[in-house]
């Protein structure tokens, strides 16, 4: 199979984020998981999304979802139904819950999967019940060759986390062996309460090819072997609107460059690659929900077209 028709599979959650705020609620397709699947097909690449998803109402909503954005599904069944997190804001910061089904997720590592995983250029992992050692382990024994073709971002959530001392051990363990480990501020400090600097320098120790670390308003950066490249958050008109799959955003432009163009080769490539990420990641920051929005595009007379 020719790599640029193979499909990238992405490992991880689908679920509805229902957002209230005061008297008002509204339901968006979400779970980091299904969020970088859905950006990588809008950005061209062929995508298999390996999540549970249950046979009810919020299900037939993911599957409409991935469908319209010509995202192939390989389902779980959801025995408890589909996974629902929700984000209270009435009081201004946000409360995070989840409901049982999400609280108790788990992927079936079966033929299909096991299939699709080992015909794709790339495996993408986000938001995985790290904290099960028997799904880790399953994860770890699925994914051949991961130094060169695994992508992992733990993307913990505390309501769905029960055992953080497990996540860790079982996170570190496969990112060890990745070809590229993302992370963010907000990881390092739920799952190690240390800055995001020094969980970058522990996971390239342990031996992660390339860090990408994501730290909101100060930017991102990529550290690998080759050095350390920074890129600042881009700089954009218009109102930040909705952070939520910020750094979704981020992982599937990082992904896509891989898959389209092969692992970045000196500190300038590797530049370009986090420059274009930060540009997808600030137009996704500006539109409600966490679908990642393109950058523009010049046509062959330089007027701009979204």
């Amino acid at each position: 199979m020719d790599r640029n028709d193979a499909r990238t599979v992405v490992i991880g959650d689908a679920l509805i984020d229902e957002m209230r705020d005061g008297a008002t609620s509204r339901d968006f397709v979400g779970g980091a998981g299904l969020n970088v699947a859905v950006g990588l097909a809008r950005l061209g690449v062929p995508t298999t999304l390996i999540a549970m998803v249950g046979n009810d109402a919020d299900g037939a909503s993911i599957r409409s979802f991935l469908d319209r954005h010509g995202v192939e599904l390989i389902a779980t069944p959801g025995l408890l139904g589909s996974s629902r997190a929700i984000s209270d804001r009435t009081e201004g910061e946000p409360r995070y819950s989840f409901n049982e089904a999400a609280q108790k997720r788990r992927i079936v590592f079966g033929d299909e999967e096991r299939l699709a995983i080992a015909d794709a250029p790339l495996v993408v992992v986000s938001c995985f019940p790290f904290d099960d050692d028997e799904q880790s382990a399953e994860l770890g024994n699925s994914v051949l060759n991961p130094g060169r073709r695994l992508v992992i971002d733990p993307n913990p959530r505390a309501g769905m986390m029960r055992d953080r001392a497990a996540f860790v051990v079982n996170f570190e363990r496969i990112a060890a062996t990745s070809l590229l480990a993302k992370v963010g501020d907000e990881d390092a400090e739920l799952l190690y309460g240390i800055p995001l600097g020094d969980l970058v320098d522990r996971l390239r120790f342990a031996g992660a090819a390339h860090v990408l670390a994501t730290a909101g308003r100060n930017g991102a950066e990529i550290v690998s072997a080759v050095g350390r490249v920074v890129a600042p958050i881009a700089d954009l008109p218009g109102e930040i609107v909705d952070t939520m799959g910020a750094g979704d955003a981020t992982l599937a432009a990082t992904v896509h460059a891989l898959v389209t163009t092969g692992i970045p080769q000196g500190l300038d490539a590797w530049k370009r690659v986090l420059e274009q990420a930060m540009l997808i990641a600030g137009l996704t920051c500006r539109t409600p929900g966490a679908l990642l929005q393109l950058p523009p595009v010049p046509d062959t007379t330089g007027r701009i077209f979204l």
